[in-house]
């Protein structure tokens, strides 16, 4: 029986061979698709330029003056922005980094922390996570695009990209003792190039392509609706006869706050299936010309909740597809330290305590010595001295 066997599949080794190429290959197409935007990796990049020479022999520039380093990370649209807005890249750079420390920051006593695992040996910014389409990648999605957004208004109106300026025009009616003026951030300009640019990142053959967009869309809403008003007296001996008011942006711990806050409230959505009829290519045609606009800004429409008794998500809602993995337990493949060696608080109830943080496991107390700095005074001019105290902490450690 066993030479039988042999003998049927001494034929077949090339098609053996030939099944398992093509395996692999669908593999590698899937893991490439599941990869987070390849323009994070700005953030890693120590000193991000538009040209690498300052001579430019003529006027229009092409893909070769870029830097090596940020051509391999940018798609061709995105080069093109890069191009055509000189210093616009220097504050994508910041806002990729300020949206790092912000995930760190909020995620500080949670069990995913933002901080990929020492063993993971992946390009991603923020780890392979990004693999996966849960709540933990849909915030870093609105995350990052805020921070674009955010980044390039306050450039703009620093006068550090050349393109654009402050916004100068007057919104709304003034009011009884005050009046529109000043150098107003330029909002428009920020949510149109980080439509753009951020947007351009994704691959419209992947099937989170809804998703991921939609999640864009909503860091930039977060932004541009907390833009508050400021304002600047004017009249004789400090009296305040007339203001002067401008619009500002929102300080960005502000921004990622409410993210945090609708992260804990995200929707795990699918994806609508239209199951219409086809109609004949010039219809179809003259029908997307028409809503082109409109379809772009309304992604949340192509998505229903997960639960029938669930409300839709609304535009300022995040939404993911798969619930999250678990993060108790060290994950190679997906990147994940776990909570082994995590401090938690004993007498805290919440995610941070040692019951939630643990998972469930032991942890062991410890007292370690702490130094910090304090009494701490100024001395003119202008130096600010302190003492080094020196104090026990007891700290709990998950097993």
């Amino acid at each position: 029986m066993r030479f039988r066997w042999r003998a049927r599949l001494k034929g077949g080794p090339l098609m053996l061979a030939v099944i398992l190429i093509l395996l692999w290959t669908s593999a590698a197409d899937t893991v490439k698709k599941r990869r987070g935007p390849k323009w994070w990796r700005i953030a890693r990049i120590s000193d991000p330029s538009n040209l690498i020479s300052n001579h430019i022999k003529s006027n229009s520039l092409s893909d070769h003056y870029l830097d090596p380093a940020i051509h391999r990370i940018l798609r061709k649209k995105q080069r093109r922005l890069v191009r055509e807005n000189p210093g616009v890249l220097v504050a994508i750079a910041k806002g990729t980094r300020s949206a790092v420390h912000e995930c760190k920051h909020q995620f500080r006593n949670r069990r995913w922390n933002c901080d990929p695992a020492p063993f993971n040996r992946s390009k991603e910014l923020f780890g392979k996570i990004v693999s996966r389409a849960c709540r933990e990648t849909a915030f870093l999605y609105a995350l990052t695009s805020a921070a674009v957004i955010h980044t390039v208004t306050r450039a703009c109106t620093e006068g550090t990209i050349d393109s654009c300026n402050c916004d100068y025009r007057a919104k709304g009616p003034s009011g009884l003792d005050w009046e529109w003026g000043g150098c107003s951030d330029n909002i428009e300009f920020g949510h149109k190039f980080s439509r753009l640019f951020v947007d351009a990142g994704e691959n419209r053959r992947d099937p989170r392509f809804p998703v991921n967009l939609h999640n864009n869309e909503v860091g930039r809403l977060h932004v541009k609706d907390q833009m508050r008003k400021e304002c600047k007296c004017h009249g004789m001996s400090g009296s305040c006869t007339v203001k002067t008011c401008w619009w500002r942006l929102p300080y960005f711990r502000r921004v990622s706050d409410a993210l945090k806050d609708r992260f804990d409230g995200a929707s795990r959505v699918l994806l609508k299936n239209a199951g219409n009829a086809r109609a004949p290519n010039d219809r179809r045609r003259n029908r997307r010309r028409k809503n082109r606009k409109k379809k772009k800004k309304k992604y949340y429409k192509l998505l229903k909740p997960y639960n029938q008794d669930h409300k839709p998500p609304t535009k300022k809602d995040l939404v993911y597809l798969e619930d999250s993995p678990d993060f108790c337990v060290r994950n190679r493949k997906l990147g994940i330290r776990g909570t082994s060696g995590r401090e938690c608080n004993k007498t805290s109830i919440g995610v941070d305590g040692c019951d939630l943080m643990c998972c469930g496991r032991e942890f062991h107390t410890r007292v370690v010595e702490v130094q910090e700095r304090c009494s701490c005074t100024f001395q003119w001019c202008c130096e600010v001295k302190c003492k080094t105290c020196k104090y026990m902490k007891t700290i709990h450690i998950c097993s």
